[in-house]
Parts: structure tokens; C-alpha cells; sequence
């Protein structure tokens, strides 16, 4: 762990109040917590700060949160300055962009997004680029591994990235744009890049099975079947099924308005 200081006094506002929604909030916030224990709304409370000024947690802001909550200051400087989620230095007044350089992403090529980030923006991480607008910094995983490399903004991500269509979203980030979040090479979530590889059977999805009384077991088994090899002429008889799996089978039946095949009459 690094070591995390407050920004120096020269960059620190000289006073910091919630807005009246955000009060409101606040309070909604800590009625949550049975009495005496007010203090566990300190880390909500302090990044509805962190989104009220633009990105980052002055110390009023801090010690703000702290009296709200009956809470000593150095505890409340404990937490803001342990949890990396805070930032304790002014970023970028556009997006502050926090690439995962976790090794997942590092061998999908962050190392080149972290590149992009030094030509663009600053040579340094925590740092603002000239204009004032962009800050980055790497940070460790982002718990997107499968769609590596990525990037976050705010609450956005960012994924399957490469130089180029990293400059693309830098470019719209410096424009005051949102771009599009998520995949940037036309998958969907994290589906396979190849192609879906299970439950690809159109039959799951045409409806065909429904209102059939079959079951998912036996939906399983007409799957499998259109999909396995005739059995041979020689080959054994199954088993009947077992009294247990036909009963639940008939149960199935009378929920979509069957009649049960045992001899018993149904209700």
C-alpha cells in the first residue's frame, strides 16, 4: 500500500457544506444504522462528497462527514486516506480514468492503454493535463478480466480496448461526451469472442417447449436426443423411470392442464 496524503493546503477549499439534497440524503443515509451505530455511514457519506465537488475529498469535506456523524476526525482521516476509491487530490474536471494494469489486462495490452494515457494526458498518473480537464492513475483490478483490457470512468467501464479506440474514448471524454460504455468490439457483456458455445439449441428459445408438461428434465432429454446418434437395433431397453421422476412428471402435466397418466384421477 502506498502511502496517501491530503492534498497541500494551497489546494484545499477553505469550506465545505452539503447541498440540501444531498443533506437530505444524508440523513436518509444514517437512519439506516440502528443508534450507535452512525458510524458505519462514513463511507457512503464520503463519496456522495467525493461526487459533489467533482471528483476528489478535500479535508473539510471529510471533517464535514465526520460531525455529522459524531465521528473523531482522525478516524474519519483513516478511512479516506486507506480506501484508494477516495481521491485526495484534485482530477480532472472532465473524467479522472483509472486503467487496470492487473495482470489479466496487463497481457491483453494495458500497458499500451497506460502509454496512451502518458502521450494524451500527463507522463505521471494523479496529474492534470494541461488544459485541466483529464487526470489518470493505474489502478488493480477492476473485476472485468474477461473483457481485458479495460478502463473505468466514474462509475463507467470501458472494455476489450486498444490504443485506438482508447484515443476514441479519450477524445470524447476531453469533448464533455459520454461514450459508449462496455464491450468496444461488438460483443455483447461477456459473451465469447468466438461465438456462443452452450445452450445454442434454437428449440430453448422458439417456445416449443412450453405448456408441453415435460419438465426441464425432459426438455434436457429431447435436447440431447436430437442431438446424440440413433441408438443401435441391439442395444438394451432403458429402465423405467424411476417413481420419483414420474410423479414429478405428471405433476408437471397437471399444471398446464394434462391428465395424469398413473390411473388416478386428477382433481
Amino acid at each position: 500500500m502506498s502511502v496517501r496524503r491530503l492534498a497541500p493546503p494551497e489546494q484545499q477549499p477553505k469550506e465545505f457544506s452539503f447541498t440540501k439534497e444531498n443533506v437530505d440524503w444524508a440523513k436518509a443515509t444514517i437512519a439506516k444504522y440502528p443508534e450507535g451505530r452512525q458510524f458505519s455511514a462514513v463511507i457512503p457519506l464520503l463519496m456522495r462528497a467525493q461526487e459533489q465537488i467533482g471528483g476528489w475529498l478535500p479535508q473539510k469535506a471529510i471533517e464535514r462527514v465526520a460531525d455529522m456523524l459524531g465521528m473523531p476526525y482522525i478516524r474519519a482521516l483513516e478511512i479516506a486516506t486507506f480506501y484508494t476509491q477516495f481521491q485526495l487530490a484534485p482530477v480532472g474536471r472532465k473524467a479522472h480514468i483509472q486503467v487496470c494494469g492487473t495482470t489479466p489486462c496487463m497481457l491483453r495490452g494495458a500497458g499500451e492503454l497506460i502509454k496512451v494515457c502518458q502521450h494524451r494526458i500527463h507522463h505521471d498518473p494523479f496529474h492534470l493535463s494541461e488544459d485541466g480537464n483529464l487526470s489518470w492513475e493505474e489502478v488493480e483490478c477492476a473485476g472485468a478480466c474477461v473483457n481485458a483490457p479495460m478502463a473505468q470512468v466514474h462509475k463507467d467501464v470501458y472494455e476489450d480496448l486498444t490504443p485506438e479506440s482508447f484515443e476514441k474514448i479519450i477524445d470524447a471524454l476531453a469533448r464533455g461526451e459520454k461514450p459508449k460504455t462496455g464491450p468496444q468490439i461488438g460483443r455483447r457483456s461477456s459473451e465469447p469472442v468466438s461465438g456462443l458455445t452452450s445452450l445454442t439449441d434454437p428449440s430453448l428459445f422458439d417456445g416449443s417447449m412450453v405448456g408441453q408438461g415435460a419438465g426441464l428434465a425432459a426438455a434436457r432429454a429431447a435436447v440431447a436426443s436430437r442431438q446424440a446418434p440413433a441408438p443401435a437395433a441391439d442395444a438394451p431397453a432403458k429402465p423405467p423411470a424411476a417413481p420419483a421422476v414420474k410423479a414429478e412428471g405428471e405433476a408437471d402435466r397437471e399444471k398446464v392442464g394434462g391428465k395424469p397418466t398413473s390411473g388416478k384421477k386428477g382433481k
